[in-house]
């Protein structure tokens, strides 16, 4: 076996076209899992989009490197069903650019952590998460309660996302830096925008408890509070069972 390989390092092109052969059958392994994907993404009806605040909670998540030390993905195995909720279905994960399943656990899954706490104590775990789990090693993030939240990039933030597949509609795009304070704001004519545009359901609250100020604290506590809740597809599959 070695022979032949050392053989064919000697024949440039023979090299070149094992090269070639070997990485065609990497991305056929890759890529023809996509041509069903149409038939692995679950149709739902409840399925909905994040709205703009949630959505910049999401980017900033994301930009924190929160990822590498929280998975989105519960897996079917027995133990983490137990632990965490219904195992993950495809369709969760739909509208995510990019998505957050991972594999890394220093910190517990967040796939089923919307509604689990309260604002505040999401709020009081991102200030200083050693005053509700005193063994824990996260860093905090203070900060996000002083950092005022953009709203002005919202709309183009949407946009985007919709070229990629994800249905906003020009409303919704026309209305995102409002939408981002309406939610932030119960019982004002800018909440009542967001309810109409984003469903009944949606989750609507002082999440920073800081009325009048939308912060980067806000955004997060919003999209964590989301986190399982986009559809209920999965506690529905698993009542079935």
């Amino acid at each position: 076996m070695f022979g032949l390989h050392y053989r064919l390092e000697r024949k440039t092109i023979g090299f070149l076209l094992g090269i070639i052969g070997v990485s065609s059958i990497g991305g056929l392994i890759e890529i023809a899992p996509l041509f069903t994907i149409d038939e692995t993404v679950e149709q739902v009806a409840d399925m909905r989009v994040y709205t703009p605040l949630e959505q910049a909670g999401r980017d900033i998540y994301i930009r924190e490197g929160c990822y590498g030390c929280h998975s989105q993905l519960i897996r079917t195995l027995r133990d983490e069903v137990e632990r965490y909720g219904p195992f993950s279905l495809a369709v969760e994960s739909k509208y995510d650019h990019p998505m957050q399943w991972g594999s890394k656990r220093t910190g517990p899954d967040l796939a089923r952590m919307g509604g689990k706490y309260s604002d505040d104590w999401q709020r009081a775990h991102l200030i200083n998460p050693r005053d509700v789990v005193p063994e824990s090693n996260m860093p905090a993030y203070a900060f996000l309660q002083r950092a005022l939240l953009r709203t002005d990039n919202l709309g183009l933030r949407l946009a985007t996302l919709r070229q990629l597949g994800v249905p906003y509609t020009d409303e919704m795009v026309a209305n995102a830096a409002a939408d981002a304070q309406g939610q932030a704001t119960p019982d004002t004519a800018l909440a009542e925008g967001v309810r109409r545009r984003y469903g009944d359901a949606t989750n609507i609250s002082t999440f920073a408890g800081a009325a009048g100020k939308l912060t980067e604290m806000d955004a997060l506590v919003a999209y964590l509070q989301i986190l399982g809740r986009l559809t209920n597809a999965a506690h529905e599959m698993a009542a079935g069972e």
